[in-house]
């Protein structure tokens, strides 16, 4: 027992500095391929802590079926896997509520990246560990470097092959250790000749594929340097917080659109933004015909705008139908640095006098660095698609719509001419000409009349705009005006509700978190239509969602998301089959409230009008804590 190593300095060995908050901490083990030992590494590393007495359990540990990793894992607690059907094929999963059980000093959990089978509360077991160190239990886990967000483009391009499961950037960057996993790319691919990663026939087609010298020497590489960059932050940090901060002038602005491609701009950006210590703002400029887009292009677009925002960008929607003009004028206004924007490779038609959008930005904002990222993939599909794509779907919809506003013009300027012609034109009272001046004339009435048809529906599609933003700002100056003449924590919960009702033009329901752990206490539910107000349940049409939010699935979202003070339900990636959206109202170390909104209707909420809401729960949240 006298040499028995020491509990506590091994765990301060491998987490250095003990965490105030009771946040458990995260140590990844890293590595460029399948086989370079990660699993091997954290199992040693957790025998250790066993024979230092340390509690350890292994949460999840990956069924490699080689010798050597099993041997470690003897004697070792397993806690008993959740086992589902799929497709006639038994599959054994992480058991997260089992592991909140049990509880241990550090779990192993396997593969970090891991996609979740449908059905489970969060979509990834990152979201799994996320919550697990919520609770205070230390993680050790596993990963590959073609599973990081922000490289995949780029590994994919040296392997060409596209990784599906990634998680995003920062589960990386913020752990709280990770040790680099690293051998030999020779020796690799002499552990894959031996059979100790793959069966034989598997292995010779990793050898064919994957497993080649050159292409393991490349992700070895980009596996060092991501490690490398790690370390250089960690330093930056440690200096800032010694009393040099870093300051930087550095802001990236990427484009959105719903573009498949638009994926490579916004992690190329993300990139840029990390490597400039800089901001990142992802801007989506929203036009007439944007209204009629595809259901398809519509879920491209909201999924590009999370890759964003994982990325930690600040998403914001800006209107107009001149998206050059659009993306430079907001550049000029928040001091954009530098500007990422995609381009479809595509060869230039003959006599194609138009600038193009890249043209026109660079003549709008000359004096700013403008990096274009070509999507080079479409350059072969170029002379497979027809030169005019074919009017399906948004595209028809919206020529049909200009054909039919063309002909009302059309009409309108034809009447008008004939008016012209009846009553000022000799011999007047009736429809005859002679001068050979008039059918230009008419000519000229009837283009004028139509271009003025035009501006005339571009000004009330510009109303409309400043008519919206001037609502969003009125919604702020409206909650922090009531927010002051609330008596107690309820009534400016129920403002908070109200607010977000007319704002996203959906029901609200608000719930109080009760003090010492007793759970939630419904405030009210709120209506768009300020006039159907009931309390504990809606009027008229709206009536549903009080039967909706009344659902004890819909109640245990609710009740999660004030345990874990993190958003969870529809359109998040924790519990996504509710019908509602839940965001907890919540400041430094405590839970005030939770936020519900229905989107059954809605679908989703604009950028602009979920940076609003979240402007108004921190209003909702000072204001809270003045109490």
């Amino acid at each position: 027992m006298e040499n028995r190593p020491d509990p506590n300095k091994i765990l301060a060995e491998h987490f250095p500095k003990r965490r105030d908050d009771g946040r458990g901490r995260l140590k990844i083990f890293f590595g460029y391929a399948a086989g370079v030992g990660k699993t091997y590494a954290m199992l040693e590393a957790a025998r250790d802590d066993l024979e230092a007495g340390i509690d350890v359990a292994a949460g999840y540990i990956e069924p490699h079926e080689r010798p050597e990793t099993l041997a470690l894992m003897d004697g070792m607690e397993l806690l008993t896997p959740r086992f589902l059907e799929y497709r006639g094929i038994r599959l054994r999963e992480f058991d997260l509520d089992a592991a909140l059980i049990r509880k241990p000093e550090i779990l192993l959990v396997d593969e970090l990246a891991h996609t979740n089978p449908e059905g489970f509360r969060h979509s990834k077991r990152y979201q799994d560990i996320q919550e697990l160190l919520e609770a205070g239990v230390n993680v050790y886990t596993t990963v590959n470097v073609q599973h990081l967000e922000s490289l995949h483009d780029i590994v994919a391009s040296i392997t060409h092959i596209r990784v599906k499961e990634r998680i995003p950037d920062r589960v990386f960057d913020l752990a709280d250790q990770v040790e680099l996993i690293d051998i030999e790319p020779e020796e690799l691919m002499k552990r894959l000749e031996a059979g100790k990663i793959y069966r034989k026939a598997q292995a010779g087609r990793a050898m064919e594929n994957f497993f080649t010298l050159e292409k393991l020497t490349a992700l070895r590489e980009i596996a060092l340097r991501r490690t490398a960059d790690r370390v250089n932050r960690a330093v930056s940090k440690e200096r800032g917080t010694g009393g040099k901060e870093y300051y930087t002038a550095e802001h990236i602005l990427v484009c959105v659109s719903s573009a498949p491609s638009n994926e490579k701009v916004i992690r190329t950006a993300a990139r840029m933004a990390d490597a400039f210590h800089g901001d990142l703002t992802a801007i989506v400029v929203k036009t007439e015909g944007m209204e009629e887009m595809s259901g398809r292009l519509k879920n491209v677009l909201e999924n590009n705008i999370a890759l964003a925002k994982q990325f930690g960008a600040n998403a914001i929607t800006v209107y107009g139908d001149d998206i050059a003009q659009q993306i430079a004028g907001y550049a000029r206004r928040s001091g954009v640095s530098k500007i990422v924007i995609g381009r479809t490779v595509r060869k230039r038609r003959m006599f194609y006098l138009k600038q193009t959008l890249i043209d026109r930005l660079i003549k709008a904002v000359p004096n700013m660095d403008i990096y274009v990222i070509p999507d080079s993939s479409a350059v072969a599909d170029d002379r497979k698609k027809p030169v005019v794509p074919p009017l399906t779907g948004g595209r028809r919809k919206r020529a049909q719509r200009w054909l039919q506003a063309a002909g009302i013009l059309a009409g309108a300027a034809a009447f008008l001419v004939l008016l012209y012609n009846f009553f000022f034109v000799e011999p007047r009272y009736s429809f005859y000409s002679y001068a050979a001046v008039y059918p230009f004339t008419f000519a000229i009435m009837a283009v004028c009349a139509v271009i003025t048809g035009s501006m005339a529906a571009r000004l009330k599609k510009q109303a409309e705009i400043s008519e919206e933003e001037s609502g969003q700002m009125q919604a702020l100056m409206n909650i922090s005006h009531r927010l002051k003449q609330a008596g107690n924590d309820a009534e400016k919960l129920e403002i908070l509700g109200i607010q977000a009702s007319e704002l996203l033009r959906c029901p609200v329901i608000i719930y109080q978190a009760v003090s010492g752990g007793g759970g939630l206490k419904k405030i009210g539910i709120y209506p768009p239509d300020r006039d159907q107000l009931c309390r504990g349940k809606l009027c008229g049409n709206e009536g549903d969602s009080a039967e909706m939010f009344e659902k004890s699935d819909e109640t245990a979202v609710a009740e999660w998301v004030c345990k874990n003070k993190h958003k969870a339900g529809k359109t998040t990636d924790t519990l996504p089959g509710a019908q509602a959206r839940y965001m907890p109202v919540a400041g430094t170390g405590k839970v005030y409230g939770v936020v519900g909104i229905d989107l059954r209707n809605k679908g989703s909420i604009e950028p602009n009008d979920k940076n609003i809401l979240n402007i108004m729960i921190s209003e909702t949240v000072s204001a809270l804590k003045t109490d």
